[in-house]
C-alpha cells in the first residue's frame, strides 16, 4: 500500500513540474525507431498503446507512463512498425507514421550522424543513431587545441555543468586532457529511457565515441575513455562494440561479473549491491522535485527545452528493483551480457586496469577479468589492497596517467609544475589525506616519445602493490610499503597451499587429522552488527587515512575459528583460494561467511578477505572451477537443500587477496553468520530466517581445509604494516574464541 501512495505522489509531481495537458491537447502520437526498440511519445498518462508491424498486426502492447511516453522493448529489427492507440476510438488519430527498427550490431546504418558538432566547450547534447539526445559536458584544459580527448560515461551526473558527479574529469583536464562528460539514456538530462547495461546503451556509447573523434578540435581524432567504478565499468561495455576510434580504455574500481558483487555466494547483498540498483532507479526518474537527478531539474527550471522535452520516456525505465529480485539465479541469456567475464575478450584496444581487493564496493573479484582480455596484447594491471578510491592511489595514478598520455595522447609523459603542485590538494580533497605526493616518474625521464613507449611497453603487465597504507610515516596514507610484478595472473608458479581443520581450532598443514571430531556454533546473523564502519564512507571517513572501523569480535558460541601455528618465514599470498568444509545445519539451508585474517606476533589482528555461500546453491561448475578459483553454477536447477542428519561437503569460494603473512603471525579462518566483517556489504536478506545450529566435522574421512594460493620466492623488504595502517584492512586486538565441540 505505501509503494502504491508512493508512485502516485511521484506521478503527480512529474505531472505537476511538466504542466501535462488535458488529453483532447495533446499532440498527436509520435514513434521512432531504436535498437530492438520502439517509442512512442505524445499519448495520453495511462494510455493503452499497440504496436502493429508492416502487416498490420499487433506485435506488442504498452501503457504509457504519466508524461506521455512509452517503450516496446524487445522488438524484430526491420521495417514498417507503427503504433496506434488501442480501440481505435473516434477521435483517437491514426496510427503512426511506418519506423524502422534497428539491429544490435555496432556500426549504424547511417554513419553521417557522426559528422553533427557538439559544442567546443561546456554543455549541450549528442545525437545518437536512433534519435536520442544524450547530456554532454566538454571541459577543456586550457590552452590551444587541438586536444588529446578522453570519454566519461554513466548514469551519474557526468554531464551536470557545475561538475560530474562522482566523475574523474578535473584530475584528467589538469594533466592536459579533454573530457567529454556524458550521461547514459534516461539519466539527468539526457533522453530516452534507462535500463541497466543493455545494449543498446553500449551503442550510444560507440555513437559517443565516434562522434566526438570526428570533432576538428581533437587530436588525432581518436578518443580514449576513463572513469571510476560505474564510469570504469561503461568502458568494458562500450569497448567491447570494437569503435573504429577508440584509441584506449583505463577502467578504474570495475566488477568481473554482477552476481560477484549483488549475489555473492548466492545471498543478496543488501548493504550495497540492493540500495545500488534502487539509486539507479531513482536517478532515472523523471527530473522533479525530490525525484531524478537535481542538475537536470536545474537545467528545465532554468529554461533547457530539450532537457524538458527528453524526461517524457525516462518514465519507461526497466525497474532495476524488480530486475534484482526477478533474476538471483543465473540463466545464461540474461546473466551474460551483464558479466563482463564474457564479454571482455572482444576489446581491441590497449588497456590500463586498477582495482582493489578490499574495495567496500565493487567488491575484490575484479582480478578475475586480467586473464579474460585475451583480445589484446596492450594490457596492464594494478591490484592493491585498498577501498574503492584507491585506484587513484598515487603510484596507479600516475602510471595511468603515463598510459593516456602514450596511448591516447601520443607524447611523451611530461607532468606540470603546476600538476605535481596540486597532488596535495587532489589527495586531501579525494581521499581526505594531508601532504601526498606523487612519486618519481621513470617514464617521464626517457627522451622521447618512442623511448617512454618502449619502456612503458616493455612493464609487465601484472602490478601487485602489497601493504597500501603503509609506504610513508603516515600510517594509511596511500601508498605501498612495497610492489611486484609478474608476467600473468594467476601468478605464474602459485601453489595451492593447504591447512586442514582440526580439533582444539588447529589449522594444520600436511594431512588431515587421524581422529574424527566436530565443532558447533549457533548461527545468528545478528551476532554482531552487520557493518565494520558507520558514517562518512567518503574522503576523510573511510577514504582517509584512520577510518574509524568497529570490527567486532564474534560472541562466543556464535562461529568457529581455527588458526595455524605460527609461521616459520614471509607467506606471500595472491589470488583467490576456498574453504572446503563439511558441514551439518539443523536447517535445510544456511549462509555462511569465511573470513581470513591475520593474527600478528604483536598480538593485533588484520582483515584480509571474505567468501560467501548459501548452501543450498553449492553445486560447481566444473568446467569453468579450479582448487584455487572454484566457481558456482547459480543456476536455480542446481539448488539442493542440505540433507538432514549428515555432513555435507560445501566449498565457499574466498575473494581476491594480495597479502603478506609475516613470520611469526598466524593464518586464521573463521566461519560464521554472514555479516559484521565488511564496511559496506551487508547481508539482511539471509537464509534461515532464525537460528540455527551448524556443525563442522575435520577428519581423514571428512577433511575439511583452506586452500590459498601461495605465491614462493617473493623477496619482503620490510616489516610488519602498522595496526591499524593498511588501508581497507581493519586491526584489532587478537582475541581468542574457543570453539565449542559438537
Amino acid at each position: 500500500m505505501f509503494r502504491m501512495r508512493e508512485q502516485s505522489m511521484v506521478a503527480l509531481l512529474v505531472i505537476a513540474v511538466f504542466a501535462v495537458a488535458p488529453a483532447a491537447a495533446l499532440a498527436r502520437l509520435q514513434a521512432g525507431g531504436s535498437v530492438r526498440q520502439v517509442y512512442v511519445t505524445g499519448a495520453s498518462p495511462g494510455e493503452r498503446l499497440i504496436l502493429v508491424n508492416r502487416r498490420g498486426a499487433a506485435v506488442g502492447s504498452r501503457v504509457s507512463g504519466s508524461l506521455g511516453g512509452a517503450i516496446f522493448r524487445g522488438v524484430r529489427p526491420g521495417p514498417g512498425y507503427r503504433v496506434r492507440r488501442a480501440g481505435g476510438a473516434a477521435g483517437a488519430g491514426p496510427a503512426t507514421r511506418a519506423v524502422t527498427v534497428l539491429p544490435d550490431r555496432p556500426a549504424p546504418p547511417n554513419p553521417r550522424i557522426y559528422d553533427q558538432r557538439i559544442p567546443t566547450s561546456g554543455y549541450g547534447y549528442l545525437t545518437t543513431r536512433d534519435g536520442t539526445k544524450l547530456a554532454i559536458d566538454v571541459r577543456l584544459p586550457g590552452g590551444p587545441g587541438p586536444y588529446p580527448t578522453v570519454i566519461e560515461y554513466s548514469g551519474y551526473g557526468y554531464a551536470d555543468p557545475a561538475g560530474a558527479q562522482n566523475g574523474i574529469s578535473p584530475v584528467a583536464t589538469l594533466l592536459g586532457f579533454a573530457v567529454v562528460d556524458v550521461n547514459m539514456r534516461g539519466t539527468g538530462c539526457s533522453g530516452g529511457a534507462f535500463s541497466f547495461f543493455e545494449p543498446l546503451q553500449s551503442l550510444d556509447g560507440y555513437d559517443v565515441i565516434e562522434t566526438v573523434a570526428h570533432q576538428p578540435w581533437v587530436l588525432g581524432h581518436k578518443v580514449g575513455m576513463i572513469g571510476i567504478s560505474y564510469g570504469g565499468i561503461s568502458q568494458l561495455f562500450v569497448a567491447a562494440t570494437d569503435p573504429p576510434d577508440l584509441a584506449a580504455i583505463a577502467p578504474l574500481s570495475v566488477i568481473d561479473n554482477t552476481a560477484t558483487t549483488l549475489y555473492p555466494g548466492g545471498i543478496l547483498n543488501t548493504g550495497f549491491g540492493a540500495p545500488y540498483a534502487k539509486a539507479r532507479d531513482f536517478d532515472a526518474e523523471p527530473a522533479s522535485s525530490g525525484h531524478g537527478e537535481a542538475w537536470a531539474l536545474e537545467r528545465i527550471r532554468g529554461g533547457d527545452r530539450t532537457c524538458r522535452t527528453n524526461q517524457v520516456l525516462h518514465t519507461a525505465a526497466v525497474n532495476e528493483v524488480a530486475e534484482t529480485n526477478a533474476n538471483r539465479f543465473y540463466v545464461p541469456a540474461v546473466a551474460n551480457p551483464l558479466n563482463p567475464d564474457t564479454f571482455v575478450h572482444k576489446i581491441r584496444v590497449p588497456v590500463f586496469l586498477a582495482c582493489q581487493w578490499t574495495d567496500e564496493q565493487t567488491g575484490g573479484h575484479c582480478p578475475e577479468l586480467a586473464e579474460k582480455f585475451t583480445g589484446t596484447q596492450l594490457k596492464w594491471f594494478t591490484f592493491t589492497n585498498g577501498t574503492h578510491i584507491d585506484s587513484l592511489d598515487p603510484a596507479t595514478a600516475l602510471r595511468w596517467y603515463d598510459f593516456l598520455s602514450l596511448f591516447v595522447a601520443g607524447r611523451r609523459p611530461s607532468l606540470s609544475p603546476g600538476a605535481l603542485a596540486l597532488a596535495p590538494e587532489l589527495y586531501r580533497v579525494a581521499m581526505g589525506v594531508s601532504g601526498v605526493t606523487f612519486p618519481a616518474d621513470v617514464i617521464e625521464q626517457e627522451p622521447d616519445y618512442a623511448s617512454a613507449l618502449a619502456a612503458f611497453e616493455a612493464q609487465p603487465p601484472i602490478r601487485i602493490l602489497f601493504d597500501n597504507g603503509a609506504g610513508s610515516s603516515t600510517p594509511g596514507a596511500p601508498g605501498a610499503a612495497f610492489e611486484q610484478s609478474f608476467s600473468r595472473f594467476p601468478i605464474p608458479g602459485t601453489q595451492a597451499a593447504s591447512w586442514y581443520l582440526g580439533p582444539a581450532g588447529t589449522l594444520r598443514s600436511g594431512s588431515p587429522p587421524a581422529s574424527r571430531g566436530a565443532d558447533v556454533f549457533t548461527w545468528s546473523p545478528k551476532a554482531r552488527p552487520p557493518a565494520d564502519f558507520s558514517g562518512n564512507t567518503g574522503p576523510g571517513g573511510l577514504w582517509g587515512p584512520s577510518p574509524k572501523y568497529h570490527w567486532t569480535q564474534s560472541p562466543a558460541g556464535t562461529a568457529l575459528s581455527y588458526l595455524t601455528a605460527p609461521l616459520t618465514q614471509n607467506m606471500v599470498v595472491v589470488g583467490a583460494g576456498a574453504l572446503h568444509v563439511w558441514v551439518e545445519a539443523s536447517t535445510p539451508d544456511v549462509d555462511l561467511q569465511v573470513t581470513i585474517s591475520e593474527v600478528r606476533p604483536d598480538g593485533n589482528e588484520t582483515f584480509v578477505q571474505s567468501g560467501w555461500l548459501r548452501a543450498s546453491e553449492r553445486k560447481l561448475d566444473a568446467a569453468q572451477s579450479t582448487l584455487l578459483e572454484p566457481v558456482l553454477t547459480e543456476r536455480k536447477a542446481d539448488v539442493a537443500p542440505l540433507p538432514a542428519g549428515r555432513f555435507t561437503e560445501l566449498v565457499v569460494p574466498l575473494y581476491y587477496e594480495g597479502h603478506v603473512y609475516r613470520a611469526g603471525s598466524r593464518i586464521r579462518i573463521t566461519v560464521s553468520a554472514p555479516g559484521g566483517d565488511q564496511p559496506t556489504w551487508a547481508f539482511a536478506d539471509v537464509t534461515p530466517g532464525h537460528r540455527a545450529t551448524v556443525r563442522i566435522a575435520h577428519s581423514r574421512a571428512m577433511p575439511s581445509r583452506v586452500v590459498l594460493p601461495v605465491v614462493p620466492g617473493i623477496a619482503v623488504p620490510t616489516g610488519l604494516p602498522p595496526c591499524p595502517g593498511l588501508r581497507g584492512e581493519p586491526c584489532r586486538r587478537y582475541v581468542p574464541l574457543v570453539n565449542r565441540f559438537g
